[in-house]
């Protein structure tokens, strides 16, 4: 049994050998797990995954393989009085909730449907209203939510809206295969920091502090800083409209917590590909362009560039004079983004397209060519894997 469970996680894509497998084997031997599926749950996670950002896909398969009811012998009802399952029913139900129930026909009617699941029902069933089973609303199961239930394969009352550890998934967005939230994209950004005190001098240097009023006799003296800042200058460049409507939502996130975590951020807008100008606001797009050249000036060559788009268009937009779907570009886009890497080597492209269908599209490989292969998904991995590469 457990050798086709540690297939089932090498399956999901968790990283484990015969090492791990054997340290869980050792530890079940000791006891280190008492007879309970969560015990083993925690015991098996912390034996199989080093990385949390695997946890959701180890609670996937977890979840996958061992959660369910436990088959019920034949003689499952003949072996549970109906006075001890009344008086277990009549404990987790308020008066109203009892009430409810003689409206809906009494006990003898739940009693009776109850016979007649157990006799139809041939497989666990997950949520739903019917069968037996786990996280619905059926009156009989567990996990779930009725208010004329029946308890089956739950220990112990839960409020009656509980759900086991792995069916959770707590951990499902530190997943590095799925879209992020804000949170998250903050912590991947993190990454890349490089901090100075910079301004006016307005938080207190306790050490400083410290080491002043000793010299001085035990007399207080402050001794005031600087606020300790991420000193990292990033332009961002944000495709948008046609098909990057789909990330609206992804892009939104990504803009807000760059906006929180890059004290120096500009951020201009572009469509498709970056030609000789981009723009502020997408409203005053036709009336208020900046050249791309005025851009190259300003901002000094220490400063880092993202650029977000999912590079999915006519490769005609990258590779030609006029192949612009909106103007006439002179030059063809490759040229610009070439000018636009000259002035700043530290760069990446992130793409919120899934990295699964990158290989589908002609424009996406001729961008990554374009960049050095610096594209990342818009994943926690991806993220993380362009900071390090701005970092460098």
């Amino acid at each position: 049994m457990l050798l086709d469970f540690f297939f089932r996680i090498r399956d999901a894509g968790i990283p484990v050998s015969v090492k791990e497998y054997l340290t869980l084997l050792e530890a079940l031997r000791l006891r280190v797990a008492k007879e309970s599926v969560d015990d083993f749950y925690f015991l098996s996670r912390a034996t199989f995954v080093k990385d949390e950002a695997l946890y959701d896909r180890f609670d996937r398969a977890f979840g996958d393989y061992f959660n369910g009811l436990e088959s019920l012998p034949e003689d499952f009802f003949n072996n549970i009085p109906e006075e001890w399952l009344r008086k277990q029913l009549e404990l987790s139900l308020s008066e109203e909730e009892k009430n409810l129930i003689e409206s809906l026909g009494g006990w003898e009617k739940l009693m009776e449907t109850f016979k007649q699941r157990l006799e139809e029902q041939q497989k666990r069933h997950q949520g739903g209203s019917k069968w037996i089973g786990t996280g619905g609303k059926s009156p009989f199961g567990a996990y779930g939510y009725n208010p004329e239930g029946i308890r089956v394969g739950q220990a112990g009352s839960r409020n009656r809206r509980a759900v086991k550890v792995w069916d959770k998934r707590e951990y499902r967005n530190l997943d590095d295969t799925v879209e992020l939230g804000t949170r998250n994209i903050k912590v991947a950004l993190k990454r890349l920091r490089k901090f100075a005190r910079e301004g006016a001098a307005d938080e207190l240097d306790l050490d400083g502090t410290i080491l002043s009023t000793a010299k001085n006799g035990g007399y207080l003296d402050l001794k005031m800083v600087p606020e300790r800042r991420n000193a990292i200058k990033v332009l961002m460049f944000f495709d948008i409209g046609g098909s990057m409507d789909d990330y609206v939502r992804s892009c939104e996130e990504l803009f807000s917590a760059a906006r929180t975590e890059f004290k120096h951020l500009e951020y201009f807008y572009f469509h498709n590909f970056i030609y000789e100008s981009v723009w502020k606001d997408n409203r005053r797009r036709n009336n208020e362009r900046i050249p791309l050249g005025q851009i190259l000036h300003k901002y000094a060559s220490d400063y880092k560039v993202i650029v977000v788009g999912d590079a999915t268009m006519s490769p005609y937009e990258i590779t030609y004079p006029g192949g612009s779907v909106e103007h006439f570009n002179e030059e063809a886009g490759s040229v610009w983004l070439k000018r636009l890497l000259d002035v700043y080597p530290k760069a990446a492209w992130i793409n919120p397209t899934p990295e699964a269908r990158w290989k589908y599209h002609e424009s996406i490989s001729l961008t990554r060519e374009l960049v050095e292969e610096r594209m990342f998904g818009l994943t926690l991995s991806g993220l993380e894997k362009a900071m390090k590469q701005l970092a460098k």
